[in-house]
């Protein structure tokens, strides 16, 4: 009688004499090289040769069957219907380490948009169960003589996901997304985030696109070396665009040494454009985000938000957007770290309603 295991019954898999047979619910398999087992699926050992399998104009779900072990590489998805499962939350890893002021292969430093672990340029994207990190040691860093020090502009950025322009209707359930510094940047398109963490500690979710956060956990990390522990998002929203980045029913969580009271809930971010006059930051960009009824940790700042600084059009890089300039709100929330808090706007009970997953990322049946 064959024997079938705990774990390839989680994963879809039936372990038949020799032969883990993941067809039809898999169409590949990334696996390491040291791992024996045999797949009726394709198999690879870089994600991004798997992702080179898919079609280039999928129609149905690619599923690619992510098993346990760190994969470390960049990977771009650049095709649509991609479907990466973990056969572990935190044992199937998609890993790489790249920061802002350390330097690439090419001889250049990263900078900020060169160093995710995955980029996502195509629509209907999908990631269950897995972790996808940026494995920089940026309190390591931080706390060493002579390291990089994000309020002095040294460069310990370091992004573990990027939605990229071309991506849409990308979906993470139970992911963990974890970096130090700029974790995750949903720049584009429309994005689900469901039962996920995500982890960081200075503006670690970030950028222009629209994203619904939906039972999620966002954990801060500790800041020793900094005036101030931190800030959760620092969302680049489009005046013309809606909405930005909504929480619903999630928690704000901290990790050990995460001081009381120094985290804000975020900070307007105005990226510079090149106009006719010169380079300076776009008033396009009025950053939204919303919190809603959501428990939160005592790390949490009273004043709930703060301002952040662009280059203005007189050329001053210390030009301040207040947050009361953005669209910042909250509504409902509870936990040691609630408050009427001082800056941004509590939303009424209707308003609340009204950010509902269905308008924040309109025309997608989610």
């Amino acid at each position: 009688m064959t024997m079938v295991s705990r774990r390839a019954v989680a994963a879809g898999l039936l372990l038949l004499p020799g032969v883990a047979s993941a067809a039809p619910r898999y169409d590949a398999v990334l696996k390491r090289p040291d791992d024996p087992r045999r797949f009726s699926a394709p198999t690879y050992e870089r994600l991004s040769v798997a992702v080179a399998a898919a079609p280039a104009n999928g129609t149905r779900p690619f599923r690619i069957l992510v098993t346990e072990g760190a994969f470390d590489e960049q990977v771009v998805i650049d095709k649509p219907f991609v479907h990466l499962v973990g056969e572990s939350r935190t044992g199937s890893i998609i890993t790489h380490l790249a920061a802002s002021g350390l330097t690439a292969p090419d001889g250049k430093r990263w900078g900020t948009f060169r160093t995710p672990t995955l980029f996502v340029r195509a629509p209907d994207f999908a990631a269950r169960n897995l972790t996808i990190r940026n494995a920089f040691d940026g309190l390591g860093e931080m706390t060493k003589p002579g390291g990089l020090h994000s309020h002095d502009g040294g460069g310990p950025q370091a992004v573990a996901l990027m939605l990229d322009k071309g991506s849409d209707r990308a979906r993470f359930t139970q992911v963990d997304i974890l970096s130090y510094q700029d974790t995750l940047f949903p720049d584009a398109g429309r994005s689900l985030f469901e039962r996920c963490l995500i982890a960081g500690s200075y503006d670690f979710i970030f950028g222009a696109g629209r994203a619904f956060f939906r039972e999620c956990e966002i954990r801060s990390l500790p800041r020793p070396v900094d005036p101030v522990d931190g800030y959760v998002v620092a969302p680049s929203t489009p005046i013309d665009q809606p909405f930005g980045f909504v929480f619903k029913d999630c928690r704000l969580t901290k990790a050990v040494g995460t001081a009381r009271r120094s985290v804000y809930l975020g900070r307007p971010w105005r990226p510079s454009s090149q106009f006719p006059d010169g380079r300076y930051g776009d008033p396009k960009f009025i950053g939204a985000s919303a919190f809603i009824d959501c428990w939160m940790d005592d790390h949490v700042a009273p004043d709930g938000w703060t301002q952040m600084w662009y280059t203005g059009k007189d050329g001053n890089p210390r030009t301040m957007l207040q947050p009361e300039d953005a669209r910042f709100s909250q509504h409902g929330s509870k936990g040691p770290g609630a408050a009427a808090f001082r800056r941004g706007r509590a939303l009424s009970a209707a308003e609340a309603r009204a950010m509902s997953v269905d308008a924040v990322l309109a025309g997608w049946r989610v």
